[in-house]
C-alpha cells in the first residue's frame, strides 16, 4: 500500500504523523517475519507496539476533546518510544539490516518531530477556544 493510500476518511487520516505510524506498523509486521519463530515474544511486542500507536490517535480522536485527544497522541508516542527501543535491540542483535533499521529509525524520529508539533498546535487551538468537537449533547446547540 502507497503511503496516503486508503485515507482520508476521518480527519484523523490525513495527519502525517498518522500516515507515518501506519506504516511503521506496516514495516514492523514485514520485517518480524523473518524471526517470528525464534523471538516470537519480541515479535510480539514490536507488533503490540506498533498497533497500539496506530490504534490510540484512533480512539482518542473519538473522545471528541482536545484534552483526551493530546493524552491518547502521548500515549501513541510512548508506544512508538517503546517500539524504537526494540528496533535499536534487533539492530545491535543483527536481526535486521542496517537499511531497515536507518528507515525505522528516520521515520519513528520524523514521526516524534510531527507529533510534537501536531501537540503543540493542537493545545494552542483548544486555548483559543478553536477546537470544534464534532458531537453535541441533544438539547445544545
Amino acid at each position: 500500500m502507497v503511503v496516503g493510500e486508503g485515507f482520508g476518511g476521518e480527519p484523523y487520516e490525513k495527519l502525517r504523523f498518522y500516515q507515518n505510524v501506519c506504516e511503521i506498523r506496516r514495516l514492523v509486521s514485514q520485517i518480524t517475519k523473518r524471526f517470528e519463530k525464534t523471538h516470537f515474544r519480541l515479535v510480539g511486542q514490536m507488533r503490540d507496539a506498533a498497533r497500539s500507536a496506530k490504534q490510540n490517535i484512533r480512539e482518542g480522536y473519538r473522545k471528541d476533546s482536545a484534552g483526551d485527544f493530546a493524552r491518547y497522541i502521548k500515549i501513541s508516542a510512548g508506544s512508538q518510544e517503546e517500539l524504537a527501543g526494540d528496533v535499536d535491540d534487533c539492530f545491535e542483535d543483527q536481526l535486521i539490516t542496517k537499511e531497515e533499521y536507518v528507515h525505522l529509525k528516520d521515520l519513528l524520529g520524523r514521526t516524534k518531530y510531527q507529533v510534537n508539533r501536531y501537540l503543540e498546535s493542537l493545545y494552542r487551538l483548544e486555548s483559543e477556544g478553536k477546537w470544534k468537537k464534532r458531537f453535541r449533547l441533544r438539547g445544545n446547540s
